[in-house]
């Protein structure tokens, strides 16, 4: 099996930094993307370089789209269902 891209140790590290989700009253797109997997599908475009539109929903992290999303939310701080 390979190695995780995001290891248990790595993810407890980073969790506590992330923003907390939006409660489910104030989302505009349906329920909450889990981050890990967000973020696993972020590390696997920025190491392999691929476009995110070729990012496998096999893979379990979203679509690439999703996943370039969530890393935009990141940057700016926040969850994209906040708004601007």
């Amino acid at each position: 099996m390979a190695k995780p891209l995001l290891s248990d140790e790595l993810w407890e590290i980073i969790a506590p930094l992330l923003p907390p989700q939006p409660p489910q009253s104030q989302r505009r797109d349906g329920p909450p993307r889990d981050d890990r997997k967000a973020l696993t599908g972020i590390l696997f475009i920025l190491k392999t370089g691929i476009p995110w539109e070729d990012l496998s929903c096999e893979m379990n992290c979203g679509c690439g789209m999703t996943c370039w999303r969530r890393l935009r939310e990141l940057a700016e701080g926040r969850h994209l269902a906040e708004g601007p």
